[in-house]
């Protein structure tokens, strides 16, 4: 489905289902450099068991028109507009990593949208090296391998896909490698200069559900601890042996856990 916002295209996900305003929503937000794809599972098993899916693609990103939103806060503001476009009061927001922090930040500005959230390998602050912001600064692969190296568990670079023959790492490079030039490096920018968080987060009430890798190294568990003590309304799944990349890694898991708040 295709939506308009201020003149621009933005490209919506919803399982090849129409909307329908009475029934209830689930909005996905993707992670840095990537799009609506990584919610296939979780896409197709709740537009089937009667829930609205919006898989959105962030401006600049995957199918959608316009530039990258600078700021975690103004993507926020972009996810309430979508749900404007789409006639929806209120949804379950359910992000990745940068969509994550997108997540809580909605859920901060605009509680009265959101009825709960679900935060997938995140952590609050989620800071980002100054190597890494180079390297993505100048659209070097290096920035991509980087992310996608870190990214996944050990196990899951050697092998390890629940569907023979595809390669978990390998994907996540592909689909990191069709981001346009700059997006890589606004989205990581955005995710470093992301300084409201904890006070977002603890001003938060709706129902929230932090699912992490146990040896996540770019979200660690250590700190998204302090995300889970800072809202009010808060539970927490570590699924174990996965890395950053939980939908990849561990895709039945995370929508097992998804099923519980959205």
């Amino acid at each position: 489905m295709q939506l308009k916002i201020k003149g621009e295209v933005v490209y919506v996900a919803t399982g090849n289902r129409e909307i329908d305003p009475q029934k209830p929503t689930v909005l996905f937000l993707h992670g840095t450099g990537q799009d609506h794809t990584i919610w296939v599972l979780p896409t197709r098993y709740f537009a089937r068991h009667d829930r609205n899916v919006l898989a959105v693609d962030l401006p600049g990103h995957g199918r959608s028109g316009g530039e990258p939103l600078e700021s975690i806060e103004a993507m926020a503001d972009w996810a309430v507009q979508v749900l404007d476009a789409a006639g929806i009061s209120s949804a379950a927001v359910v992000g990745h990593s940068l969509g994550s922090l997108v997540a809580i930040a909605t859920a901060a500005r605009h509680p009265q949208r959101v009825r709960s959230i679900a935060l997938v390998g995140v952590t609050v602050p989620m800071p980002v090296s100054g190597f890494l912001l180079d390297n993505a600064k100048e659209d070097k692969h290096e920035a991509i391998e980087m992310l996608n190296y870190w990214g996944y568990s050990k196990s899951a670079q050697l092998g390890g896909n629940a569907t023979p023959g595809n390669w978990m790492l390998g994907g996540g490079l592909r689909l990191m490698e069709k981001a346009r030039p700059g997006v890589i490096h606004n989205d990581l920018n955005a995710c470093n200069e992301y300084i409201e968080g904890m006070d977002h987060a603890a001003s938060i009430e709706c129902p929230a559900l932090l699912i992490l890798g146990e040896r996540d190294m770019l979200t660690p568990v250590r700190s998204a601890m302090k995300v889970a003590q800072a809202l009010p309304n808060a539970e927490k799944a570590i699924l174990e042996g996965s890395g950053h990349a939980l939908l990849a890694e561990r895709p039945d898991p995370v929508l097992d856990q998804l099923i519980r708040v959205v």
